[in-house]
């Protein structure tokens, strides 16, 4: 995921951007269909802290589920409790489990316990952080990007993907204070036009306006999956399964439209 050149080459799907250079998130970031070019946008739900919340996004169809293992988030749930709920994930159907400036030896003891898990560090984590945590990068991890909500603020988003090319892809979130997004979405207009990285939006996205998201961001990048949490919810660590369903309908609907272009 090094910065682009001046002339970055074609990418997937004539996107501009150079080509991957490792796995997209939960299979494939973005997929063309052997019927002719509908790209599909990976969905992952976060932030679950009950069997029923499990359920709804494997049933609306989600490539992955979150557990927020940060214990100052109102949506945190301990190791036992997120390999609990993991359990009733089938096949194919991703664990993520997120991190906030947690030593080491707790996040691979909390992998541990949850078999085929994704790491997602949300904090101050370096590079050589987050692959002490991930055993030198042998567990697949995510690198949140903290993006300024203020358009006069300045982030390196080049730079990041440099220095996190190990990382399966970087999640953009807006930059609040404390951790996490708080429900803010960011100016997405004021992303690099070309990174070459596999990225997944996130922050403030919402049934209404996940759409415009996919179409600003996804040809930016080399793929692009999507993330929420309060964008679903009815409060904080409790989702409605109707919005969890309406989301990833206009997921759906957003990567039918631009195949359509």
């Amino acid at each position: 995921m090094a910065s682009p050149q001046n002339h970055p080459p074609q990418g997937p799907h004539g996107s501009g951007c150079a080509g991957p250079l490792g796995a997209p998130p939960w299979g494939a970031g973005a997929t063309v269909a052997s019927g002719g070019g509908l790209i599909q946008t990976r969905i992952k739900i976060c932030g679950l802290t009950r069997e029923q919340d499990v359920d709804a996004a494997v049933e609306a169809g989600a490539h992955a589920v979150g557990f927020v293992l940060y214990d100052k988030s109102p949506r945190y749930v301990g190791p036992a409790r997120a390999a609990e709920l993991a359990r009733r994930l089938p096949a194919f159907v991703t664990p993520v489990l997120l991190f906030v400036n947690a030593p080491a030896a707790d996040v691979i003891a909390a992998c541990d316990q949850v078999p085929g898990a994704w790491a997602q560090f949300h904090g101050d984590e370096t590079p050589a952080d987050c692959l002490a945590a991930t055993r030198g990068g042998q567990r697949p991890f995510l690198r949140a990007a903290r993006i300024p909500l203020t358009p006069d603020a300045t982030f390196d988003l080049l730079g990041f993907a440099s220095d996190f090319s190990r990382a399966q892809a970087l999640l953009l979130d807006a930059h609040v204070e404390g951790f996490g997004g708080g429900g803010k979405a960011f100016n997405w207009s004021l992303l690099p036009p070309s990174v070459n990285a596999h990225l997944v939006l996130s922050g403030g996205l919402t049934p209404a306006n996940v759409g415009d998201g996919i179409a600003q961001v996804r040809p930016r990048c080399a793929t692009l999956a999507v993330d929420v949490s309060s964008g679903v919810e009815i409060s904080k660590g409790i989702k409605d399964a109707a919005r969890i369903h309406q989301f990833v309908a206009a997921v759906h609907a957003a990567d039918a439209l631009l195949a359509g272009k």
